[in-house]
């Protein structure tokens, strides 16, 4: 096992800045995502941990080593590819073994034998050992792939979006089946996806990374109900946040056109005055509105339906005040319909506040 860091790392490639000034400590035995959007860096500080890039500036270091010029070979660490990296012409015996082999490890075949079954028996492939690897579906060769990384035990494991090519219901079985076996050898893994679900329901702690740089480090709970700016905000979480800008009418908080009306508490409007901010951003999760009838309010937020999307265990409502729409989620129990009239409730408790300027959380 291994603690690794990632200190004041730039790379470029030609006028493309891919990171920048990137800082990162995961932790000795940590399930650690760094999650982003495509394009945010992810799979550039994965090359560049492994040492399949170095970087222009900065270091990496596993434990008290520096090992920022190492070669790939000699820095101990796994990775486990998005796309398959299994050798066609060799069974899954023989691609399990493969890495005890090389003239590096020398591994004697009485010990290759005995990791081979270990592994085979935590990834429940022994039925698979003498398989062509041709003949294996996506699930099975990612479990090959994977067992081949843990073969031999590395200080860290590096996995690029490992689950992104297999199905909806594949993928949640092995997001389970991942965080299993990381408990069960208790190994760092660092893993990367652009994929929100996997984050949550995967990490000890989350990186957001956006444009080269970190935006936010935390639990997933920390991430999710406190995150740092507007873009963590929108980015975790389905469906998304509603941020909508308002500005201060005597005590209330309003948008551009008076279309919704926040009542903060007094504990938060003492906390907003004191920003000085005169216009902000109040961001409020789908969960937090709620709607009645019409009729059954005579000082609501009036909303019509504007777009509906069943999902089984809720539905998402697309609530359109006057000119401003926003998303809520409903039982499926609740019955509605498009162009519904409906009284729209705010929980302004769980509201989020941000900076209209910079973007960053207030309080």
């Amino acid at each position: 096992m291994a603690n690794l860091k990632i200190e004041s790392v730039t790379k470029s490639f030609g006028e493309v800045e891919a990171l920048k000034d990137l800082n990162l400590e995961i932790k000795d035995g940590e399930f650690f995502v760094l999650l982003g959007p495509t394009g945010a860096g992810k799979t550039t500080t994965l090359r560049i941990v492994s040492g399949l890039d170095k970087p222009d500036k900065g270091t990496i270091a596993l434990d008290e080593d520096d090992v920022t010029e190492w070669i790939p070979a000699v820095r101990d660490v796994a990775f486990v590819f998005q796309f398959y990296t299994l050798y066609p012409n060799l069974n899954v015996r023989q691609n399990l073994e493969f890495p005890l082999k090389s003239p590096i490890r020398n591994t004697p075949q009485e010990e290759i034998d005995r990791k081979v079954a270990e592994v085979a028996k935590t990834l429940h492939i022994e039925h698979l050992l003498e398989r062509q690897t041709v003949n294996l579906s996506g699930g099975e060769m990612q479990r090959v792939g994977i067992g081949r990384a843990i073969v031999r035990t590395p200080r860290a494991f590096l996995m690029d979006e490992p689950l992104s090519n297999l199905d909806a219901k594949l993928r949640e079985e092995m997001r389970s089946e991942l965080s299993r076996l990381q408990k069960q050898l208790g190994q760092t893994f660092f893993y990367v996806t652009h994929d929100q679900t996997e984050a949550m329901t995967m990490a000890d702690r989350i990186g957001v990374l956006h444009e080269g740089e970190i935006q936010q480090v935390g639990t997933p709970d920390e991430i999710y109900h406190t995150p740092a700016n507007t873009f963590v905000a929108r980015f975790v979480g389905s469906p998304r946040m509603n941020l909508v800008k308002v500005h201060w009418k005597g005590e209330l908080l309003v948008s551009g056109g008076d279309e919704i009306v926040f009542e903060v508490s007094p504990a938060q409007r003492e906390m907003l005055k004191a920003s000085g901010k005169e216009e902000l951003i109040v961001g409020v999760r789908p969960e937090d509105i709620s709607i009645d009838d019409e009729k059954a309010e005579s000082n609501c937020l009036e909303a019509e339906i504007y777009f509906k999307q069943s999902m089984g265990a809720e539905d998402i409502l697309n609530l359109r005040f006057d000119g401003l729409v926003v998303q809520a989620t409903v039982p499926p129990t609740r019955e509605t319909s498009i162009g519904q009239s409906v009284c729209g409730h705010f929980n302004v408790d769980h509201a989020h506040f941000f900076d209209v300027d910079t973007e960053l959380r207030i309080g």
